[in-house]
Formats: structure tokens, C-alpha cells, sequence
């Protein structure tokens, strides 16, 4: 039986979902942050479970060859980044065989995992950065936890987010801004949102506020405008909820326009501040044109596109088939989608309000669907809607290996099978990791 607060050396055999290290003592898993895999470590036990303990490192005995300073002063304290301590070949690889043994553990699927695809940079790219705002100041939360770090600059987070933090911070203190306190419920900002349009250089602000009201706001638009000429947009988010929701449901459009405009290779897309639209554009379009390789388009296919959101990937592929219809749940994302469709002069995609598992199947037939789900994956009921669709290819793009390989058990338990799995780095230096997948049906 381990001891909390007792010291033991210990040997690093495997990494953890968040990119800790894992080693064992008296059959004991112990989850060692900032561990790498084949150190010899001194921990020391800090929380003692049923089967398994938690330690922090008192000593590296014997480093891994692949670790490295961090670039980042923040990184041992704030719990954005996983992987500032090695070198990017470590974190690539670390990758891979997450994706590999989440399908085998949970899926129980033996598939081949192709080389992970790598990011061009793993600094700067984020166009859309959430700033948590308490009394403790701006920052990010640490890792498993609601204590904020503050932060005056980040390092994947794009460069222009700094100025605008600082800002915002200014802004506050001169006029006596309350930071929003999470125990009493009261204080006036909450988060700050930025979005940047990586083609066009526009920014969007959005501030999220307890309360509809927000003193000096001619003062507020004045300070940003006057940090970065890129702003276009800056908008007012209210959310009086007691919830870990970010974003509120009202929107007040406080200068400039409501959308940022961005580019993914030649499609224009329009964004809101709600939009769901992928962090890396550079590594969108890599995705993107997996997605495409991966499919043998003869031009004469029906797609859906399921969770479709603004219709970034329906419009993408659109030039490649018959007909796309894209189906989404928030009623503001397919106003988008159909907008996108018209900004660029797309006449073959169609896009539907409403919950995918509902409104799938009164759609007709398709040859192909593709699914981009959050992290939570797809409802079995949408998995079992595709199944009854029966189209002769699935597409599946996931930011989660195991509400993936969740997914695709289920999948390949009811007539389909596993062709191909690529994963690409759209989030260096986090432990997270997307993927594509191609399924395809069992012949009859």
C-alpha cells in the first residue's frame, strides 16, 4: 500500500491521456505529471486511490533523451499546454499511439495507424483563445482545477492576443472593473474571447459579463481599437448563469461588425463569436484534404454532413460531389452555413436545422456521411440512424481517440469495418490529437 506524502523511485512505463507519466509501485499506477516515458524519477505521493496514485516529481534521476527546457514560464503552473518539456518528434509519437491504443482498448479494433501528420508551427497558431477573468486576474485555469493562473502572453495562443489582454486588464483598472468571483456570484467580466482570421488579419473581441450592464463602454471600444488596428469586431456576451458555460445566450454588438472573415483554401468563411470553427487553420486544411483523399469521388455522390456546423467541411467537398446536405442542431450555425454556401457561389449544398439522429433519416439515401462530433463523440441513437442509412462510406473526424474508438466498436459491430486511420496534430504541444477515419460497409 502506498503512503501519501512518502518518497519512492520510480521508472516511467507509459503516458498517460493528458500526457502525464505512468510507472507502477507495488501494482500500483502512478500518474506522475511532466514525466516522460523511460525516466527514472523520485516521486512523491500526493493523493493515494483504490488502485491507483498520483505523485509530483522530486527529482529526475534519469532524463529522457527527448526532454527539454520549457520556452514558457507559465507551463509547469497553467494547464494549457502538456508537452513544453520535450522535444516535438516525442510528442508526435506520443500521439500516434494514443490514437493506436485507445482503438484497441476501447474499441478492440486492430487497425493500422498511419504517421501522424505534424503541425508547420507548434507556437501561434490558435486563431481563437478563452481568457477566464476572476479576482486572481486573467489567465488560465491550472490543470484539474478552477485556480486561475494569470498570464501576460502564451505562447500557442496568436501573438496579437496579448496586447488585447493587456487591454482589457487596463480597462478594468481605470475604471474600476469588477473581475467575476465564482464563489459569491458577483463582479462584472467573466471571460474575454478573441478570434483572429488567419487570411484576412481581422480580429474579434468578445467580453462575457455577468450583467448586461458594462460601464465606460465608449472607453472599453477605445482602448482595444487603439491596441491592435486589426479589431473589427467587438461584442458583449451576457451570461448570469451559475454555470461553467462560458459564452451567455445574449449578444450585444458593442463596435464593428458581428463575424471575423477567414479562409480555408479558396472558400470564404464568415465567423461569429459561437461559431464552432477549427483552431488551426493551417492544419485545418491538411485535414481537409485528407478527408478528401481518403474518399474515391466519382462526382455522382449524396453526402451528409453530420454536425455540420457552419459548414466549413460540407462546402469543402462540395466541388467533389452530387450533393451535400448538412445537418446541425444550432439554428445560428446553419443561418452561417447557408450564408457560406452564398458567399461562395456553392449551389449543391443544402443545410437542415435540427438534431442529426432526428432529421437524418428523412433526408433519403447518401453514399457517403461524414460525422465531426465534439469531444463527447455521437449519441448512439445518431450511430444507429447512420447504420439504418447504410451508406457505402463513413467518414469520422474526432478530436477524441476514446469517445472515437467508443464510436467506432459500435460501428464495426454492425457492418462496417476500419480502412483507414489517419491522425493529425491540430493542437501541438496539448496531449489532444485529431483524427480521420475511413469506414466503409461490409459487403453483403
Amino acid at each position: 500500500m502506498l503512503n501519501k506524502n512518502e518518497q519512492y523511485i520510480l521508472e516511467i512505463s507509459g503516458m498517460g491521456a493528458e500526457g502525464e507519466g505512468v510507472g507502477r509501485i507495488e501494482g500500483f499506477a502512478v500518474f506522475v505529471p511532466f514525466a516522460l516515458l523511460g525516466e527514472k524519477i523520485l516521486v512523491k505521493i500526493v493523493k493515494v486511490q483504490k488502485n491507483y496514485a498520483f505523485g509530483k516529481i522530486v527529482e529526475i534521476i534519469t532524463p529522457s533523451p527527448s526532454r527539454i527546457s520549457p520556452s514558457c514560464k507559465h507551463f509547469y503552473k497553467c494547464g494549457g499546454c502538456s508537452f513544453q518539456h520535450c522535444d516535438y518528434n516525442f510528442e508526435l509519437e506520443y500521439k500516434k499511439n494514443k490514437v493506436s491504443e485507445a482503438l484497441k482498448r476501447i474499441g478492440g479494433i486492430e487497425a493500422e495507424v498511419s504517421p501522424i501528420i505534424p503541425a508547420e508551427n507548434t507556437v501561434g497558431y490558435r486563431n481563437k483563445s478563452q481568457f477566464p477573468v476572476n479576482t486572481d486576474g486573467i489567465g488560465f485555469y491550472a490543470n484539474r482545477s478552477h485556480r486561475l493562473v494569470p498570464v501576460e502572453s502564451c505562447e500557442i495562443q496568436h501573438t496579437s492576443t496579448h496586447g488585447i489582454i493587456k487591454a482589457i486588464s487596463e480597462y478594468m483598472k481605470k475604471y474600476s472593473i469588477l473581475p467575476y468571483d465564482e464563489a459569491s456570484h458577483t463582479g462584472d467580466i467573466r471571460h474575454v474571447f478573441t478570434r483572429v482570421s488567419k487570411h484576412s488579419g481581422e480580429i474579434m473581441v468578445g467580453i462575457v459579463t455577468r450583467t448586461k450592464r458594462l460601464a465606460n463602454v465608449d472607453e472599453l471600444v477605445r482602448i482595444l481599437r487603439d491596441s491592435n488596428e486589426n479589431i473589427v469586431s467587438i461584442i458583449q456576451s451576457i451570461n448570469s448563469e451559475k454555470t461553467n458555460v462560458a459564452l451567455g445566450e445574449k449578444e450585444v454588438l458593442l463596435w464593428g461588425k458581428d463575424y471575423i472573415t477567414d479562409k480555408i483554401g479558396d472558400l470564404s468563411f464568415e465567423i461569429s463569436l459561437k461559431s464552432f470553427y477549427q483552431i488551426n487553420p493551417q492544419q485545418t486544411k491538411k485535414l481537409y484534404d485528407e478527408v478528401v483523399k481518403l474518399i474515391n469521388f466519382t462526382g455522382d455522390e449524396t453526402l451528409f454532413d453530420l454536425y455540420c456546423g457552419i459548414g466549413t467541411i460540407s462546402l469543402y467537398v462540395a466541388k467533389y460531389v452530387k450533393k451535400v446536405i448538412g445537418v446541425e442542431i444550432v439554428e445560428k450555425a446553419v443561418e452561417n452555413a447557408i450564408k457560406n454556401a452564398k458567399i461562395n457561389g456553392i449551389e449543391n449544398a443544402q443545410f437542415v436545422v435540427g438534431a442529426a439522429e432526428d432529421v437524418a433519416k428523412s433526408l433519403g439515401t447518401a453514399d457517403i456521411v461524414i460525422v465531426d462530433p465534439p469531444r463527447k463523440g455521437c449519441d448512439e441513437k445518431l450511430l444507429k440512424t447512420i447504420v439504418d442509412i447504410a451508406p457505402e462510406s463513413i467518414v469520422y473526424v474526432s478530436c477524441n481517440p476514446s469517445t472515437l474508438a467508443r464510436d467506432l466498436k459500435f460501428l464495426t459491430s454492425n457492418k462496417y469495418y476500419v480502412k483507414k486511420v489517419v491522425p493529425i496534430d491540430m493542437f501541438p504541444r496539448t496531449p489532444h490529437v485529431e483524427c480521420v477515419v475511413l469506414m466503409s460497409r461490409v459487403d453483403k
